[in-house]
């Protein structure tokens, strides 16, 4: 059985090393992996959307609408706007943060309202407050290992392993407090 996850953010969330932990996790357990990162205006704060397909054979990258298992979304408004990705019965773990696109900066439009509530309407929503979580770790880009620990919870991997990872993944200046925010993460 093949599982879809689908990592969505802004660009500067860190979404590529999210990306980068899980898939490195799978391939440990054992899984085939195909990880495809598309890249909006990720330079000036737009989109990044990175697919994860694991199991035991997997052909192709990508995720249609309606396929994701999990969406892991770094921002509100990501997570809204992958919605029609979500697979039905699938979950949603979401970063309670805000961070206005350029239409809203420029007041050409407003940030939707009540997007937690939209969402908790038509999925499994764990909305968790990563970026004050990631301050509790040490440092306010640790947002993106603060939601990996959330998925990793409600995942069959082994703690130890996603630990294993972080710390073959992380450069070493980073590790400290990004085991840290993975614990915090992991205990929301």
């Amino acid at each position: 059985m093949t599982k879809n996850i689908m990592i969505v953010g802004v660009g500067g969330q860190g979404t590529l090393l999210a990306s980068r932990i899980l898939g490195n996790t799978v391939i440990g357990e054992g899984y085939d992996v195909k990880v495809s990162e598309v890249h909006g205006m990720s330079q000036r704060g737009g989109s990044v959307v990175t697919y994860v397909k694991y199991g035991e054979k997997v052909y192709s990258p990508i995720i249609d609408e309606g396929e994701a298992d999990v969406i892991l979304a770094f921002e509100l408004l990501e997570a809204y706007r992958a919605l029609p990705y979500l697979k039905k019965g699938g979950k949603i773990i979401v970063n309670a943060q805000q961070i206005d696109p350029m239409p809203v900066i420029t007041g050409a439009m407003e940030y939707p309202a009540d997007i937690e509530k939209k969402l908790s309407a038509v999925a499994d929503v764990t909305v968790a407050d990563a970026l004050s979580a990631a301050k509790e770790a040490g440092n306010a880009k640790a947002v993106n290992v603060v939601l990996i620990g959330v998925l990793a919870k409600n995942s069959e991997i082994p703690y130890e392993k996603w630990v294993e990872t972080i710390k073959t993944t992380v450069p070493p200046k980073f590790l400290e407090v990004n085991l840290k925010a993975f614990d915090i993460g992991y205990n929301l």
